[in-house]
């Protein structure tokens, strides 16, 4: 018995250090190259292979400066400030979940949304948070903070098989994200908490107040 339980314990410490290094690897390659797939989006693929991925990467000088300000103040206003963890921001989350009875807030930043999206899953767990925490970690060392909002832009989903903020902008509004106006880019920013909800419900109330809120305030957002 005790042999057994030295062994998985030996073949778990040794998949997860697996883990981090498919982790540090991807992140070494894609310093420099484009991001074609994610996790989420295989997961999205994987469940119904028969409907198609809109995803169209653009490099961070041909995504408007609209969209990148938008983004900063609907997901994460101390962006340039931190170093992937917003304590305050997590502190401000915990409180108002306890209040609530419920998880309503996530406190996440950028860099830790980025890192879900590029290597984990959406169902919340501890093991995830660590993974998230540690991808996290090695992403904000590796990368600058132009190139994970460059990644986070081109990567997230904003629609039902919609990712990156080029195919959204082409799906929405039939025109480049290099083009979008302030009222459009607060409208896909606004998505983010819920983009297949908030695009089959476009009058949800959250959904509205959240464009109100990114358009107020974008234009204070510090980008790289």
């Amino acid at each position: 018995m005790k042999k057994f339980i030295v062994r998985a314990v030996l073949i778990l410490v040794s998949f997860i250090l697996l883990v981090q290094l498919w982790i540090f690897c991807s992140l070494a390659w894609w310093r420099t190259h484009p991001v074609e797939t994610t996790m989420f989006m295989r997961i999205d693929y994987w469940s119904d292979p028969s409907e198609p991925l809109h995803h169209e990467w653009r490099d961070y000088d041909h995504i408007s400066d609209t969209f990148k300000r938008a983004v900063v103040a609907a997901e994460d206003g101390k962006f340039l400030q931190h170093h992937g963890f917003d304590w305050d921001g997590i502190q401000y989350a915990l409180e108002k979940n306890e209040k609530s009875g419920e998880v309503v807030n996530g406190g996440s930043t950028i860099s830790q949304q980025l890192a879900k999206n590029l290597f984990l899953y959406n169902k919340r767990s501890l093991i995830r948070k660590g993974q998230e925490a540690v991808a996290t970690w090695m992403m904000e060392r590796m990368w600058s903070k132009q190139r994970i909002l460059e990644v986070y832009m081109n990567s997230v989903e904003l629609g039902d098989n919609i990712y990156g903020v080029e195919a959204a902008s082409q799906y929405y509004f039939h025109k480049s994200a290099r083009s979008l106006t302030n009222q459009q880019a607060a409208f896909l920013a606004a998505l983010l908490p819920n983009p297949k909800g908030y695009q089959a419900n476009r009058n949800d109330p959250k959904f509205k107040f959240k464009q109100r809120f990114t358009l107020k305030y974008m234009r204070y957002s510090q980008i790289p």
